[in-house]
This record gives C-alpha cells, sequence and structure tokens, in this order.
C-alpha cells in the first residue's frame, strides 16, 4: 500500500465504523420505548444484548488502529524500495536500522547455522551495492496500540508524529478508566480478547453517545497521524538529508 492509499483505505474502514455506531443509536431510540423488536419476526432485543452489541465496538476500533498503524509502516518500506531507486546507505539512519534488522534476521532466534546465512545475505548485498528491495518492519501490535504506542512507532521509523493541539487534548482527555480514547479502546479490546471482562460487562453503563465521542476522538487522531506518514513519504525524509530529492523536507 503506498502513500495515496493511505486515506482511502482509512476511509472506507471507517465508514464500517459509522455505520454500527448509526446502528446502535436507532437501537437505543427504540430501546426507550421498551425492548426493541425486529418486525419480521416480533423478537426483542433484550438488554444484555445490546450491551454485547455496545462492546463489539472496541473490537472494531481497535481493528481500526492497528491496521492503520500497519499499512502506515507497509507504505514506508515501499516507498523504500520503490522501483529499486534506493541504496541501504540512502536510507535515514533509523529505516536504515530497520532495513537491517530484517535483512540479518537481528532480533530471530534461529541456529547459528541460519545466522550465518542471513549475515552472508546482508554480506553480499552491501558489496554488490544492490539497491533496497521490500523488505518488511517488525511493527507488534498484539493489543498493544494506543497514542504513545503510535508515536514511538514514528520515532522508530525518524518519521515525526505532529499532532494539533486540539486533537492531542481530545486523545488526552479521560473518558472512562482515566484513560483516553485510543488507552481506553485498548484496554477493552485487551479485556474482551483475554476474557477479562466480558461483553456484557465491557459496557455497563455505556451510553451510544459515548461511543460515537470515542470512535470521532480515534478518527481524528489516526487521520492526523496519517497525515504525518504520507508527508515522511512524500517529502522522502525515509532517505538522508543529502540523498533527498530537492532537498526533502526538514
Amino acid at each position: 500500500m503506498n502513500a495515496a492509499d493511505l486515506l482511502s483505505f482509512f476511509e472506507e474502514r471507517f465508514e464500517e465504523v459509522d455505520a454500527y455506531v448509526d446502528l446502535l443509536e436507532e437501537l437505543e431510540k427504540a430501546a426507550q420505548d421498551g425492548a426493541p423488536r425486529l418486525d419480521a419476526t416480533g423478537y426483542k432485543i433484550s438488554a444484555t444484548q445490546q450491551r454485547i452489541l455496545y462492546s463489539s465496538l472496541y473490537l472494531q476500533l481497535y481493528n481500526l488502529v492497528e491496521a492503520t498503524v500497519s499499512r502506515c509502516v507497509d507504505a514506508i518500506t515501499q516507498a523504500a524500495a520503490h522501483a529499486g531507486k534506493w541504496k541501504p546507505q540512502q536510507l535515514n539512519e533509523e529505516l536504515h536500522r530497520e532495513w537491517v534488522r530484517s535483512i540479518a534476521r537481528t532480533h530471530t532466534d534461529m541456529s547459528p547455522e541460519h545466522r550465518l546465512r542471513y549475515a552472508m545475505q546482508l554480506s553480499e548485498h552491501i558489496v554488490q551495492q544492490l539497491p533496497v528491495a521490500h523488505f518488511s518492519v517488525e511493527a507488534g501490535g498484539g493489543g498493544n496500540w494506543d497514542d504513545e504506542a503510535i508515536f514511538a512507532m514514528g520515532k522508530r521509523l525518524g518519521c515525526v508524529i505532529s499532532i494539533t493541539d486540539q486533537t492531542r487534548r481530545v486523545v488526552k482527555t479521560n473518558m472512562r478508566d482515566d484513560l483516553g480514547p485510543l488507552k481506553l479502546v485498548k484496554d477493552r479490546r485487551n479485556g474482551l480478547a483475554h476474557g477479562s471482562i466480558s461483553f456484557v460487562d465491557c459496557a455497563d453503563g455505556v451510553a451510544v453517545e459515548e461511543l460515537r465521542r470515542m470512535a470521532a476522538s480515534v478518527e481524528s487522531y489516526l487521520r492526523e497521524v496519517i497525515h504525518c506518514f504520507i508527508r515522511y513519504i512524500e517529502s522522502h525524509n525515509f532517505l538522508r538529508p543529502d540523498c533527498r530529492p530537492n532537498g526533502g523536507a526538514p
């Protein structure tokens, strides 16, 4: 996925979130006159079932966060490997380190023979002055993504995550349990994924208005993060300053 695709991917995924919140909102309105019913069968939707549906939004939002970060990171490595234009020594210090980590498998447990084989591949690449080919950055994830983790990933790649003051305030404002929106999404997602909280308890006392605010906060933050990655790529900041076309951007 390249830089141009990042926003379109995000728009498509967030439309799903928005559509789901709309459904929850209509369900909540219907519940004001008693248990909502399905017209075709007359089936009543219980308060327990409503909570389960509400809780599912935390999973959907976390999936959006992790998928967005993953695609932003992939877009950087694709830009670095684009058309075989760049050599490893032209990459900025941070991305060069990630390239070495990927090619030499420095953080992978393996036998001495396998480690020697990957070291030889790295040596061959450097000696022959080969261009950067596709490589991957181990982004982690696994339930750990929030605003601080995203900032740390940007720093690791040399990409400055610069957020407006308004969005920063929203992201740092406590919503529940002394947690901001992204940390709350991560916390509830992990609780549900690991079984430490039930879907019913997860949404106890939660109204759709709160869920919509949470979704909007995550949306505004991720949009700004995406723009940071796009600027980084389009300004060729994944390269050393002296290798950037037209000097790149500061």
